[in-house]
């Protein structure tokens, strides 16, 4: 995407200066979840002119922001400044995972796609963290980057105390017994040449957790009893089970060495919607019963807030807000959280429901905007020029609740308790 003269990089479609300029009526979505919108109005069309048929449109005239009003707000605690809680299983610092583009004869590096830019926080034991954003947003990366299944460009993953970008073969095959995944197709994470039976056997033979035949068989029963699904299901291929159960056979895979963490990519977004919920109660009893801790990739907001003790959103490779579940559906404080909320539908048809439709695409990772990279698609009313200027910080605006946003001041949060921040010594 290419920048503007003065630096800042546009969003598609009509903008939020574009509507300001020309002074037209904000339209009810603008008002939405933040008060009064950014005004936008239709493109002007010349009177008399015949429309034009195989034409590339004429190039928008830019109009910069408003000028500061000097209401940005840069301070606040960020993840990175708090001390984890003492029963924290997973903390991740300023993770980042940069994808290389190389191009011409010379195969010239000539820049970077930014999957994951810069990704904090920290996961308790038996705490279930939902991770949303729309696609492309890094989360599925992230998940597998923690897991060292693609390799970081920078940051920390400390997993019972231990970074996990620094193990080598030996720690990172104990940690597979501790952190496994349950992937977002079950068709194409099971190889069809092998039975279930064989899957799971290998799971347990890799790692030595049954001695013979007979106690593995008798392993892969158990696990297939767990999941819900018949012993004699062992002898059947892949291609032979419903979407639902394969997804089942997935989980029962993972559980197989016993494990602590499971990060969860998308486990429910390719079935139906009574296959989820039978889905998503089944990970919530095990649990229960087992003390699994889950890292949940998912797009569906609904089953997020269901099984979520906390929810991080991303956009663009960054976390943009995170709080406690209850607080951020009640509370929403960054304006791209406000716009994913009011996207979802509500079951009750008498109900007037009030979308945040935003402007424009999604910027390149590989080329973001300065400043917010939500600046140029952005509806708060406050959007002026420091957000195309300033990077905002994870900070927390109150009692835990993190927005990355610098029109949202201090004390906007009402969650449960913030942690005591980090005393770094003085340089």
């Amino acid at each position: 995407m290419a920048a503007t003269p003065d630096g800042r990089t546009p969003a598609g479609g009509e903008g939020g200066a574009d509507g300001r300029a020309r002074g037209a009526e904000a339209p009810d979505h603008a008002r939405g979840l933040v008060g009064e919108g950014v005004d936008r109005g239709p493109a002007s069309v010349p009177t008399g002119a015949a429309p034009a048929i195989h034409r590339m449109p004429e190039p928008r005239e830019d109009v910069p922001l408003p000028p500061a009003k000097g209401d940005s707000e840069l301070g606040g605690a960020t993840p990175d400044d708090v001390e984890p809680p003492a029963d924290a299983l997973l903390v991740v610092r300023g993770v980042k995972k940069y994808f290389p583009i190389h191009k011409g004869l010379l195969n010239r590096h000539a820049g970077d796609v930014k999957a994951v830019d810069g990704v904090s926080f920290h996961l308790r034991r038996g705490e279930t963290l939902g991770m949303v954003g729309e696609s492309g947003c890094g989360k599925s990366t992230t998940g597998r980057t923690l897991l060292r299944l693609v390799e970081p460009t920078a940051g920390q993953a400390f997993f019972d105390g231990v970074d996990v970008f620094t193990m080598g073969k030996a720690e990172l095959r104990k940690l597979r017994r501790r952190a496994q995944i349950v992937f977002q197709d079950p068709f194409s994470s099971l190889n069809p040449r092998m039975t279930i039976a064989e899957t799971i056997r290998e799971v347990l033979t890799i790692h030595g957790l049954a001695k013979g035949r007979k106690a593995a068989d008798a392993r892969v029963a158990e696990l297939l009893r767990v999941v819900g699904l018949r012993p004699e299901h062992a002898v059947r291929y892949p291609h032979e089970f419903s979407g639902g159960q394969r997804q089942r056979i997935g989980i029962a895979r993972a559980l197989a060495v016993e494990p602590d963490l499971i990060v969860c990519d998308e486990p429910v977004s390719a079935l139906d919607v009574s296959v989820q919920a039978q889905v998503i109660n089944l990970l919530q009893d095990l649990q229960r019963e087992f003390g699994l801790t889950y890292l949940f990739i998912a797009h569906d907001l609904s089953v997020v807030e269901h099984i979520s003790d906390r929810v991080a959103v991303m956009y663009l490779g960054r976390i943009v807000e995170l709080a406690d579940s209850r607080e951020l559906y009640r509370n929403p404080l960054m304006p791209y959280t406000q716009a994913l909320l009011s996207a979802v539908p509500v079951p009750e048809p008498g109900k007037k429901h009030q979308r945040i439709v935003l402007q424009g695409d999604v910027p390149s990772p590989a080329n973001p905007p300065p400043g917010c990279p939500f600046h140029p698609r952005c509806q708060h009313p406050l959007k002026d020029a420091d957000c195309a200027q300033y990077v905002p910080p994870l900070a927390d605006k109150g009692g835990g609740h993190y927005a990355a946003c610098i029109k949202v001041p201090l004390g906007a949060g009402h969650g449960p308790g913030a942690l005591p921040v980090i005393q770094h010594p003085a340089a």
